[in-house]
This record gives C-alpha cells, structure tokens and sequence, in this order.
C-alpha cells in the first residue's frame, strides 16, 4: 500500500450502457465500483473495451470527466459497446437482458494491463466477464498479478459455469455475495449446512479465503474476516432502485478497510452509502462523507 491514504486500485470488466424504458445510463459493476472508490479518495483505473462508435466515445468521455483513469479502456472496430436493457419491478429492484458478444467480451492482454494491475493494492472482478473466453483469459492473467483479489460474484444467468466460479473463488482474497449467491454457490458445493454463518465459514474454507461479505438487501449485511463474524441489520431507506447499491457497497466496504479501518466500522459505513445509493436513481449519485455522516447519526 503506497501510504495509509493514498490506495491504488484496478477494477477489470464490463463497461456499457444500461438501457432503462425511459432513458439510459452509463453503467457495469466493475466500473460502478470504480467510479465510488474514486469518489473516497482512491486512485482507480478500469480496465475494460469499448466499441469505435459513439456510445463508446461517450462512456471514455465520461469516465475521464470523473477523474477514473481510461487509458487501460482498448476501442475495438469488431464489436459494438455493450448494452443491457433493465427492466425495475414495482420494489425497485432490477433484472438485465445483457447483449452478447459485446466489445468488453473481447478484452485482451496488454503490458501497461500488467502493469497498472502489478503495482495496485487491490484488483475488483467479477464473474459476468468471464463469460467469454478473450476475456477470461486475460482475467487469468491479471490474477496472477494482483496483490490483493476481490471477486464480486454479480451472478447472472445464464452467464456463469459453477467450474469457473469455483475457480474463480479460489483466486480471491476476498469474496462478495448476495443472500441468493450464498446458497445457490454453497449448494454447488454440496455443503451439508442451512445457516447463513455456516454456509459463509464453509465456502471460507472451501476456497481458501479469509474475506468474505454476504449483503442482505435492506437487512444489511454479514461480513466473514480473519475467523469472525461483524454484523450490520442495514439502514432504513425509501428505496428508488437498487442499481448500483450493491457496488458501492463493495467499494466502500474494500476502500475503509485497506486504510486500516475495523472491520465493524468499515461494514457499518459501507452499508449505509449502499443504502443511500438505493435511495437516489442510479449507480453513481454523487453522496457526501457530510451527507453518508449525518444518515448514520454519527
């Protein structure tokens, strides 16, 4: 780590537009957590592809309006810029009908990739580009050179192997699940247990890895870490759309604890910008430490 404030950190995979019935925004989980680990003082670069078309120009454009390095985003003329189109129920909640093969399925290795993944403190992926193998491969690459290894599940049928996942939690130093992810990956797994703090220690030791953090929704979430557990029961929140709560969940939850922060208050603190994420429209609201402060009553 360069200094306890100064972290440096690689997020690989999709970039692309999320399709909504009225509008459509900028979007993908690896860029999502990029874009709020930015927002907390981090140096983030996002490694992903983009089309030579307009939406592409467009997602560069924006990426570098926030200040997230774009130079390791390749521009391919093969294929287009990915587009997902998200249906929201009446809770808010969304499903995705994402379009392949699309330009981020095509991502290959580059010795600035290398680079920029060798020297950051922690490296995000998640399982959604590996759905091709140009681009799982250059994952494999990548992991081989990452100091620290954070796998946001993200399962999305039907683009996902339990071999690949499996493997892919192997790699990680640290993993990240939703409720249904737990039990879905832990069956896979033929675990033999029902209760969520058993199926969480059981997949722990099944991939060798000291870090894992089960989200609950509006519940909060569990957070496994170096043998004990740490518990938030969540914020109340009127929940617009949870887009993009879960990443910034994630990338504050990773952010306070590479500065050092105890496991408690980092999950505390990340499951309350989750929430006030749910509570705007969007991935990327723009939340204050002012505003993230005054909504924990600290």
């Amino acid at each position: 780590m360069n200094t306890k404030y100064m972290l440096s950190v690689v997020s690989f995979g999709e970039v692309l537009w999320d399709l909504f019935p009225t509008h459509k925004k900028i979007g993908g989980a690896p860029l999502n957590v990029a874009l709020r680990m930015n927002s907390l003082g981090a140096e983030t670069t996002i490694i992903s592809r983009v089309g030579a078309d307009e939406d592409g120009n467009e997602i560069i454009s924006f990426i570098n309006n926030q200040d997230v390095s774009s130079d390791a985003i390749q521009i391919g003329e093969d294929y287009k810029t990915g587009v997902v189109n998200v249906m929201i129920n009446e809770k808010g909640n969304a499903s995705y009908d994402i379009h392949y093969p699309s330009s981020w399925d095509k991502i290959t290795p580059s010795k600035e990739m290398d680079e920029k993944v060798s020297e950051s403190d922690a490296f995000v992926f998640g399982s959604l580009i590996c759905r091709d193998e140009v681009s799982r491969s250059t994952l494999y690459d990548l992991l081989d050179k990452a100091k620290y290894k954070v796998l946001d599940a993200n399962l999305r049928a039907p683009y996902y192997t339990a071999d690949v996942l499996n493997e892919l939690m192997l790699k990680a130093d640290f993993i990240k699940l939703n409720d249904e992810e737990l039990y879905e990956i832990s069956q896979q797994l033929e675990s033999p247990y029902n209760s969520f703090e058993q199926n969480i220690k059981f997949i722990a030791e099944k991939t060798n890895t000291k870090h894992v953090c089960v989200t609950k929704g509006a519940f909060g979430a569990v957070l496994y870490y170096n043998d004990k557990f740490y518990y938030n029961s969540g914020y109340f929140i009127k929940v617009v759309d949870t887009v993009g709560a879960g990443d910034s969940f994630l990338a504050s939850l990773i952010v306070k604890l590479l500065r050092g922060k105890s496991p408690q208050k980092s999950l505390n603190y990340a499951c309350a910008v989750g929430a006030l994420v749910a509570g705007h429209e969007g991935a990327n609201p723009k939340i204050s430490e002012k505003e993230i402060s005054k909504f924990m009553k600290l």
